[in-house]
C-alpha cells in the first residue's frame, strides 16, 4: 500500500463527496424532494492498531463537526460499528476496474486491459506497478465486478458502495506529473491508450462494423472513443442495478469535469445511474488556482441537469492554510455542490475539524 500512497500523494487520485438520494426500482435513482443539505464526508482507511477509545473520540469529533459519513477503504466490523454508534454513515470504497489480486492475475490474465502498443496491464502496468486495469469488454468482467460489489452490499453495516478506479488507465496524466514520469503527453501515446484487447475489438466491430485495426489513427476515432465510454458505463449501471436489490446507494469517485474525464480516462459519468458523484477537483494537480474549483463544480452540475447531486472532492495538501480551504469549500457551495469530501491524510487535525464545525 505504501507505493500506492506515494502515487496518490503525487497524482491526487482519491475521493470526492456526495449527497445521497433515495433509489427505487427504476433504471436511475429518484432523488429526495427535500432541499439538499451541504454535507461533509471523509475518506479513511481502518487502522487495526487504534484502540476503541481513540476511535470513539475521533468519530465523535467528526459528527460534532458536521461530517455525515465516512468512505472506508477496507471493511472492518469494529470501525464500521463504532462509526455508526456515533451517527456516521459507513460506506465501502471499492476499487473497481483496477484489480491486482494475485489469484486473478494468475487465473485470468485475459481479463486485463491491453494498450494500443499491445501491452497488457497484467504484465506491463502503466506508470506504477499496481495499475492493473481490467477490460470492461471481456464477457466475464462485468459479472465478476458485480459479484465483488454484492459481497460488500450484502453486509448489514455497509450503508452504500463507493466506486473508485471506474475507468481506463490515464491516457494523459495531470500536467503536474509529466515531469515525474519523464513524459510529454501532448499527444496520446500508444503505451497509455487502452483498451485494445481482442474482446474490445470484437465488440466494437459487432456494434459499429468498424475494424479498429484498419483505422489509420485509432486514437482520433470518435466512434472508438464513444464505444469505450459506453463499456465503462455498462459496468457501472450493472452494479447500480444490483444495488437496488439491497436498497443501497452507489456513488463514484471520478475525474474533475465531464470533459476532462472523457478525454483522459474515458469516463462519461453524467450517463451513469448513480445516487451521487464525487469529482476529484484537486486544483493543484492541474496547476489551477483555487477559483477553478468553482468552475469545475459549475460544469459538472450543469452537465447533470439534476440527475443526481454532485459533491466536490478537495485534496487537503493543495491548500496552504485554512483560509484557502474555507474559500475552496465556499466556491463549491456557491456553484451548486451538494457537499464536500476531504481527502489527503488518514486523520484530520483539530483546526480542520474546527473549520468544519464553523461551516455547519
Amino acid at each position: 500500500m505504501n507505493s500506492r500512497r506515494n502515487f496518490l500523494k503525487a497524482a491526487g487520485v482519491g475521493l470526492a463527496a456526495l449527497q445521497l438520494g433515495n433509489t427505487t426500482a427504476h433504471a436511475a435513482p429518484v432523488l429526495d424532494k427535500q432541499p439538499l443539505l451541504f454535507d461533509f464526508w471523509l475518506w479513511a482507511r481502518p487502522n487495526g492498531k487504534e484502540t476503541e477509545a481513540q476511535l470513539k473520540k475521533r468519530y465523535k469529533s467528526y459528527r460534532e463537526a458536521g461530517v455525515r459519513g465516512i468512505f472506508f477503504e477496507d471493511y472492518s466490523k469494529r470501525h464500521f460499528q463504532l462509526a455508526k454508534e456515533h451517527g456516521l454513515e459507513t460506506h465501502r470504497w471499492m476499487w473497481t476496474m483496477n484489480r491486482g489480486e494475485k489469484e486473478l492475475l494468475e487465473q485470468h490474465p485475459d481479463y486485463y486491459a491491453v494498450s494500443r502498443s499491445g501491452k497488457s496491464c497484467a504484465t506491463n502496468p502503466p506508470y506504477v506497478g499496481y495499475y492493473r486495469f481490467l477490460c470492461p469488454s471481456h464477457p466475464d468482467v462485468p459479472k465478476y465486478l458485480e459479484d465483488r460489489a454484492r459481497e460488500q452490499l450484502s453486509r448489514e453495516d455497509v450503508d452504500g458502495l463507493h466506486l473508485d478506479y471506474i475507468r481506463y488507465p490515464d491516457v494523459v496524466l495531470p500536467i503536474n506529473l509529466w515531469q515525474n514520469y519523464n513524459l510529454d503527453q501532448s499527444t496520446e501515446l500508444a503505451d497509455y491508450d487502452f483498451c485494445y484487447s481482442k474482446f474490445s475489438k470484437a465488440a466494437f466491430l459487432k456494434e459499429t462494423g468498424i475494424d479498429i485495426d484498419k483505422v489509420e489513427r485509432p486514437e482520433q476515432s470518435l466512434s472508438w472513443r464513444s464505444f469505450r465510454y459506453g463499456q465503462i458505463t455498462k459496468v457501472v449501471n450493472q452494479i447500480c442495478a444490483a444495488a437496488q436489490e439491497y436498497k443501497k446507494p452507489v456513488t463514484a469517485a471520478v475525474f474533475p469535469t465531464p470533459d476532462l474525464a472523457r478525454r483522459i480516462v474515458r469516463q462519461d459519468w453524467p450517463s451513469w445511474n448513480l445516487s451521487g458523484i464525487f469529482p476529484m477537483i484537486y486544483h493543484g494537480f492541474y496547476k489551477e488556482p483555487i477559483h477553478w474549483i468553482g468552475t469545475a463544480v459549475d460544469e459538472g452540475v450543469k452537465s447533470l441537469q439534476g440527475k443526481f447531486p454532485l459533491y466536490a472532492g478537495l485534496y487537503l495538501p493543495d491548500f496552504k492554510n485554512l483560509d484557502e480551504l474555507r474559500s475552496g469549500i465556499q466556491l463549491a457551495k456557491d456553484n451548486g455542490a451538494a457537499g464536500v469530501s476531504l481527502f489527503g491524510e488518514s486523520d484530520f487535525d483539530a483546526a480542520t475539524i474546527q473549520l468544519l464545525r464553523s461551516l455547519k
